[in-house]
């Protein structure tokens, strides 16, 4: 091959990696930013926290120790495991929490709702709760299936407000244990797949996650089957997942508040809401400062300092940890420290029974 071919060759390679580097598609687009501002990673808290949305689904038989090295390394004191289930593998659960580390974990049951409509269905499921509290369960979880895919015995969705429930949300008000409810998902996953879904990157990357306006109802609907059932169990504490999926409107989410006392909301996946809107997220952090739960939802401890970097400091336009949930830059919410000790864990610890108060300050 003689010089000028070399050289043409050459040009031609420039050419195409030229045009493929202009040829990006969105997803791969993550510039990095060429912004100078002060501010740093948290990767501890700077009190120690409750997580009052954990998931430890092997508890029954897995070796705790691994997590608790990462809890220390957060400054988590306990970690609250919903995915508890019921009956003997609540249990189990519960011995090997009691035989290793005591003060560390709570579980929380869960309610099968298979067999609805059944002759005393809501008598015999609230029996095997209280039975399930009784074996040291702290609360009561419940999953988005609820509203979205649990059918009754005819096939039928459960709506969450179904009367035939009523039984197993008394019952939890009778006990004095919190239920932490998960309904829907963002309303966002509802909506159209176009250019004005803001959840777009993550309905092109994880398509499973989008549904019809009407599938299996509307948004709307299931969310108010959720508050007609808070309404009208006004002796159960409620602690609402996901911050109700109103963390991107909390102006709506402070009229509910306002309207629902025995509702609590916790800040699992959704500290990027907050993250870009520092201020008047900092002014509902300040009113409703006694019924905000500090929650993550899955266990990566790589991303908890994403969380307190939010809440604790008052640094500028830094990333949250997935592209696919918010492409945007956050804000810290610079919180005090008097609000932080109850969003960390003074609400928790007042909500959920028994939990070991000599791990935190008072």
């Amino acid at each position: 091959m003689n010089y000028k071919n070399t050289f043409l060759l050459v040009l031609a390679l420039f050419f195409i990696i030229s045009i493929s580097a202009q040829d990006l598609s969105f997803e791969e687009y993550n510039p990095k930013s060429t912004l100078v501002v002060p501010g740093q990673l948290i990767k501890k808290a700077k009190f120690p926290f409750i997580d009052i949305h954990g998931h430890q689904y092997r508890m029954p038989t897995q070796d705790l120790a691994p997590v608790i090295a990462a809890m220390d390394t957060l400054n988590m004191g306990i970690m609250v495991n919903l995915s508890g289930r019921s009956g003997e593998k609540l249990q189990q659960s519960v011995k090997n929490i009691a035989d290793h580390y005591p003060n560390r974990f709570v579980v929380f049951a869960n309610v099968s709702f298979q067999g609805v409509g059944e002759k005393d269905w809501g008598k015999k499921a609230a029996a095997q709760l209280e039975q399930d509290v009784k074996n040291g369960a702290r609360g009561l979880k419940v999953y988005k299936s609820l509203g979205l895919r649990n059918t009754d015995i005819n096939g039928k969705r459960l709506a969450i407000d179904d009367p035939r429930l009523d039984p197993v949300w008394a019952k939890c008000g009778e006990l004095g244990i919190p239920v932490l409810i998960h309904a829907a998902d963002p309303k966002s996953f509802w909506d159209p797949f176009d250019g004005d879904n803001e959840r777009w990157l993550e309905l092109k990357t994880h398509p499973r996650r989008k549904r019809d306006a009407t599938n299996p109802a509307p948004w709307e609907q299931i969310i108010q089957e959720q508050h007609n059932m808070f309404r009208k169990h006004p002796k159960t504490q409620f602690i609402n997942a996901h911050m109700g999926w109103f963390a991107n409107d909390l102006e709506k989410l402070s009229t509910l508040m306002d309207e629902m006392p025995n509702m609590s909301v916790e800040i699992g996946a959704i500290i990027a809401e907050l993250g870009r809107q520092p201020r008047f997220a900092k002014a509902f952090f300040t009113k409703y400062q006694d019924r905000i739960l500090f929650g993550k939802d899955s266990w990566k401890p790589n991303e908890f300092p994403t969380y307190f970097r939010v809440l604790e400091s008052n640094d500028e336009y830094f990333p949250y940890h997935k592209k696919y949930h918010a492409y945007w830059r956050m804000y810290g919410l610079d919180l005090d420290d008097d609000i932080l000790k109850k969003v960390y864990y003074k609400n928790a610890l007042r909500l959920v029974p028994g939990l070991d108060k000599s791990l935190f300050p008072k």
